[in-house]
């Protein structure tokens, strides 16, 4: 046993309560013989520790001061010591010693600014450790302990959040808890400014905005950047002209620097694509969806016409002769196929080169450089939803879906992405378009059991009861999953069987439920219902409303499915000369009809989505976010 135990033991003795709790503690961490970690990269880097103030010992030097410390009777100082250590081992790339010592330290620790530093130490030795949730637990710890005691958050808390929240995939979280610790860091560095630029430019705009309602310091200047950007990035001309008013506004932003190197770029050199080879059925059994696709594509044709098109109908394309053909015919760029067998055909064709635009995604293939996908995956909107809504607060949501399997996919999206960000996963009801709804509809909120009670009490009383039906206490939001039809049905019940004593709940739905012959009706049954949609289907800023005038007035009584096809259509031919940007700039963006289009590192195109809502006299666009 080497000297500090035996001292360590000696006032362990001699001396009760805390200080003989402390003298343990420094016994045991003393002799601790805790294997090694190994410790991947990045989350040591993360793990940085913030060296105690006012000293430059190592940790033998602190355990040994804190044994000094109870022998005269400072038991203040001998926790600081210790606590000092504890720092120290993770300096020292011995996150489980550290952990240990925090965890022994934290009963003694009695002011919150202790507690509070002990959390800190707990959550980066746990996420040096790899046990992420944990550490985002011992950061929760942390946070709470800082708002009981209002103190203010350190440096290393920031920095620590913005690593767990990337780790469990969490990019907005990630992002505002690393603008926090930018905002404290002095001074800023390029590399730092960069990062955050980094960060910002992988946000699709649904995502900004969420950022932007969650406020984190200075973000003004980074927004309005990003909004530029992701809306000028193409057109060098234009792009440079906004940076210099960005420039002039804010003169103090630590990203001048990206703007100055942004403005200093040379033109970008698109290639304009002249010969179009567009792959797409023109008969037989989806002969319909492809001639909605191709009316689509020739809208945007009239609107420039620089380009010379070629239509080829899949249903009747030999694969296998495609490249031959495409080189007979001069293309240099193919757009198509649609459907999903033709596109995994197209995919096997390896010895086709020519830049393409895939109006489907294939099935478990990697794309090449070469090759792009436009995403038209209901999934995503759930996502968008899903984040959306569990940002407003609601801590009970309910999911009413109805059985088939595109609803059943969307439902179960939404639940997984709510419990991915909030840890708890909603409940999922399940309905039929039948008679059976209503009663499904009475269980699920909980009001046939408040039936069943008034009809026990009439049971055991002379005298007949009546009462008001309540429905469940513990639902604060409902968001439905089904057809225009099945909601314009399901949304009445909602709203008579919500109790009058209880707050209304809100109901929130997918585009499914939307539709814009719906819309022309009375649709009384839908007010107040909230939903995503692409801005094609919903009149807003972004919908091409002269065009959506005359598609209506040609196509009276199109299906809202062969609608999308045909916004996805006029997308698709404007898309073909802005993909390069797309992927020379990760922070261009195409201002669609069917969304907002980011291209992610997959080569997959997917969309932002607008959110409408229905009153008694129209639907309109509305802004979730703000």
């Amino acid at each position: 046993m080497d000297l500090l135990t035996l001292t360590l033991t000696k006032w362990f003795v001699s001396y009760k309560s805390g200080l003989c709790a402390l003298a343990t503690v420094a016994i045991l961490a003393s002799c601790s013989t805790t294997k090694p970690s190994q410790p991947t990269k990045s989350a040591e880097k993360q793990a940085e520790v913030m060296p105690a103030l006012g000293t430059n010992l190592t940790t033998e030097q602190q355990l040994a001061q804190a044994v000094s410390q109870i022998s005269d009777n400072q038991q203040d100082e001998a926790l600081s010591s210790l606590l000092n250590a504890s720092e120290l081992y993770l300096a020292e790339a011995k996150p489980h010693k550290a952990l240990w010592l925090a965890k022994q330290l934290n009963g003694l620790a009695t002011s919150p600014t202790e507690q509070y530093r002990l959390a800190i130490i707990e959550a980066k030795s746990l996420l040096v450790l790899a046990r992420t949730p944990d550490a985002y637990l011992a950061l929760e710890n942390a946070n709470s302990i800082k708002e009981k005691a209002q103190l203010t958050h350190r440096l290393d808390y920031f920095q620590t959040l913005t690593t767990v929240q990337t780790q469990r995939n969490l990019p907005i979280a990630a992002l505002d808890a690393n603008l926090r610790a930018f905002a404290e860091s002095s001074p800023a560095t390029e590399y730092d400014i960069d990062i955050i630029w980094q960060q910002l430019c992988q946000l699709s705009p649904w995502q900004h905005q969420q950022l932007i309602k969650m406020s984190p310091p200075n973000f003004k200047g980074w927004s309005k950047l990003l909004s530029f950007a992701n809306k000028f990035g193409d057109d060098d001309v234009r792009f440079k002209r906004y940076l210099r008013q960005w420039q002039r506004e804010f003169s103090r932003h630590p990203a001048q620097y990206i703007v100055a190197r942004l403005r200093q770029q040379p033109p970008t050199l698109t290639k304009e694509y002249q010969n179009i080879a567009i792959i797409i059925p023109l008969s037989g059994k989806q002969e319909r969806a492809g001639k909605v696709a191709q009316q689509g594509i020739l809208a945007a044709y009239n609107i420039n016409s620089a380009k010379t098109l070629h239509f080829i109908d899949s249903t009747t394309l030999d694969m296998t002769t495609l490249n031959a053909k495409l080189t007979e015919l001069k293309i240099d760029y193919v757009v198509g196929p649609l459907l999903k067998e033709n596109v995994n055909l197209y995919l096997a064709q390896t010895e086709i080169t020519t830049p393409t635009l895939l109006l489907n995604l294939p099935s478990a293939i990697t794309l090449l450089p070469h090759q792009v996908a436009l995403s038209m995956r209901p999934e995503e909107e759930a996502i968008q939803a899903a984040t959306t809504l569990s940002r407003q607060h609601y801590q009970y949501p309910i999911i009413l879906s109805h059985q088939d399997r595109a609803s059943r996919r969307i439902a179960q999206t939404f639940s997984q992405q709510w419990q991915h960000i909030t840890g708890k996963a909603p409940e999922i009801v399940f309905f039929n378009s039948d008679a059976k709804m209503q009663n499904q509809l009475k269980a699920s909120l909980g009001v046939d059991l408040s039936q069943q009670r008034t009809k026990e009490l009439n049971r055991y009383i002379k005298y007949s009861i009546k009462s008001e039906l309540r429905n469940r206490r513990d639902i604060d939001m409902i968001y439905v999953v089904g057809l225009p039809l099945e909601t314009k049905l399901l949304k009445p019940y909602i709203d008579v069987n919500i109790s009058p004593f209880a707050d209304i709940i809100p109901v929130y739905a997918s585009s499914r439920s939307h539709s814009s012959k719906i819309d022309k009706s009375d649709n009384r049954d839908l007010s107040g219902l909230i939903f995503t949609e692409m801005p094609w289907q919903l009149k807003s800023k972004q919908q091409n409303q002269v065009l959506a005038a005359q598609a209506k007035k040609l196509w009276p009584n199109r299906s809202d499915s062969l609608q999308s096809i045909f916004a996805m259509g006029f997308d698709s031919l404007a898309l073909v000369d802005k993909v390069s940007a797309m992927q020379n700039k990760t922070y261009v963006r195409h201002y669609g009809q069917t969304g907002i289009l980011q291209l992610g590192v997959d080569n997959i195109l997917t969309r932002s989505l607008i959110w409408g809502k229905y009153s008694r006299s129209k639907v309109q666009e509305i802004a979730m976010d703000q």
